[in-house]
């Protein structure tokens, strides 16, 4: 029922970092980029946002202005808004539980978080910690923090920079503009060079000394799914943020 209601409601990414003299930036080697890349991470403690988010796979192809409020490390509110400000739909994931509801239907939906829980909110295979990174525009480089990239170059004024898995099977390239030190291009490759996974991140902004995407897109290519992020406002680390999500004393209640 979460899936056919999201269908009929929710969700590519162009644009460029602005060009400027090469002599106003200082190349890094790669571990002290790598470094620099996850503190900038994880300086986002808060992150608000709102626009209209898009959404292709081979069941629906729609889109719909909506907000997200993350609270690091373990919650994700977002809400689904239709013509004139009418709210369609809220949605509250934490690591463990989940409510969606529905406005319309004044119906609320609530179950445990799981691959499927989350795939039918946000209409993509991805993971809870996954999903916090992508809404922020943001990749997780800890796994790489001790250990040296297996290819590291720049190009066309962006850093490249490719590591192996220790089976040699899967293979990651993040493509990171050498000024503002955000990551613009995110590729996972697994056996036989096949691309499953690329995410695309444009339109920055400095937040907190931190480049933050406004424009996001994240394709999950074995699934053939894709969700694309036009940000309009986007505010981090505010003070006293909380979710403020209480369903209606007469909400009819379904465990999923």
């Amino acid at each position: 029922m979460i899936i056919l209601f999201l269908s009929s409601i929710l969700f590519i990414i162009t644009g460029c970092v602005p060009s400027q003299p090469t002599e106003e930036f200082e190349l890094l080697p790669s571990e002290r980029l790598t470094n620099k890349l996850e503190a900038n991470r994880r300086k986002i403690k808060t992150f608000e946002g709102s626009g209209t988010i898009f959404v292709n796979s081979p069941s629906m192809d729609n889109s719909a202005t909506f907000r997200i409020v993350l609270l690091k490390p373990d919650s994700i509110y977002l809400t689904i808004m239709g013509p004139f400000g009418i709210e369609l739909a809220q949605a509250l994931v934490t690591k463990d539980k989940f409510t969606f509801y529905d406005a319309l239907q004044n119906t609320a939906y609530v179950g445990s978080v799981n691959s499927n829980a989350l795939q039918s909110i946000f209409r993509i295979n991805l993971s809870f910690e996954d999903l916090l990174d992508a809404f922020i525009g943001s990749v997780n480089l800890t796994n790489n923090l001790y250990r040296a990239p297996d290819n590291y170059y720049v190009e066309d004024e962006r850093y490249v920079l490719t590591y192996l898995d220790s089976a040699r099977t899967n293979k990651t390239i993040y493509k990171v503009d050498v000024r503002q030190l955000g990551i613009t291009n995110y590729q996972l490759y697994g056996f036989d060079e096949t691309l499953m996974l690329e995410g695309n991140y444009s339109d920055f902004e400095l937040l907190e000394n931190v480049a933050v995407p406004y424009k996001i897109a994240i394709e999950n290519k074995t699934d053939d799914q894709k969700i694309s992020i036009d940000y309009k406002k986007i505010t981090v680390n505010k003070k006293n943020i909380y979710i403020d999500f209480k369903l209606p004393d007469d909400a009819t209640i379904i465990k999923w």
